[in-house]
């Protein structure tokens, strides 16, 4: 399926969602993001059958930032570098943010500015070892955005933060699996394959609670830890109405693998 700078495939259970702009490096523009939102309208339509999202670039690259093309005519003092943001950024940050289903980003090549973000959405993010990540807004005077000021100090805490959006250097893949940034990195070759048999593995699972489990993660740092068991508590009561609570149940008492439906 095809919109414009995007591609959206399915793969069984799983949605596979590429940005396509190679001739910029999958560098996002409005009409990207326009196409995005039109990909998520897809898999929220099939969102019975869809069970995991991979996010990926076409190329060479997973994303380089926004499209800065036409950018060099901006009068100081007068134009709004932020304007796009809450329009047509955030939108598609805040959908990926509350999907249904759990979310493999599949960093294949350069991260960077909102590329950057982009890939830190994921629930499980996984790097080809060449790829590397940028906070490049400093590079063009600006300062970081679309949620990396959120992401960041939570994943890698206050002083990677900082030293990344005020140096704007590199991160090598395999530095920021050190750091704890990212879940796994594999050889170029063999990301995709990989990326696949993960979303699979998830996509096979208990989504209804994979689901739950991703809100709880994301509503954490905002909570006090009796929000939090609050919270626990009744995404556990949603969790164990589910038919696949019983499925598991009966699967560990019999010693055999579970065959999870996602009711």
């Amino acid at each position: 399926m095809q919109f414009k700078h995007v591609t959206l495939e399915f793969d069984g259970p799983v949605a596979i969602l590429k940005l396509d702009h190679q001739e910029v490096m999958n560098a996002v523009s409005i009409d990207m993001l326009g196409s995005l939102g039109e990909a998520l309208d897809e898999i929220d339509d099939k969102k019975a059958e869809v069970r995991c999202l991979v996010l990926t670039g076409a190329g060479r690259a997973f994303c380089t930032g926004a499209n800065l093309q036409g950018r060099n005519n901006q009068k100081p003092g007068r134009s709004n570098a932020g304007a796009a943001l809450e329009t047509a950024f955030h939108p598609f940050l805040r959908r990926l943010r509350n999907l249904h289903c759990p979310i493999v980003t599949s960093v294949n090549g350069p991260a960077a500015g909102a590329g950057m973000s982009f890939a830190l959405m994921g629930d499980m993010i996984l790097c080809a070892r060449s790829s590397h990540f940028l906070q490049a807004f400093r590079r063009i005077g600006l300062v970081p955005d679309c949620g990396s000021t959120w992401l960041l100090p939570r994943l890698i805490g206050k002083a990677r933060s900082v030293e990344l959006s005020l140096m704007g250097e590199r991160l090598p893949a395999e530095k920021a699996l050190e750091w704890g940034l990212v879940n796994r990195v594999y050889d170029d070759a063999t990301l995709m394959e990989e990326t696949m048999k993960l979303a699979h593995e998830l996509a096979n699972g208990p989504t209804i609670a994979l689901s739950l489990i991703r809100k709880l993660y994301w509503d954490s740092p905002e909570n006090s830890f009796e929000d939090q068991l609050n919270l626990e508590y009744e995404s556990q009561r949603i969790a164990g109405r589910a038919e696949d609570f019983k499925e598991g149940v009966t699967a560990f008492l019999e010693k055999r693998p579970a065959k999870f439906k996602g009711k």
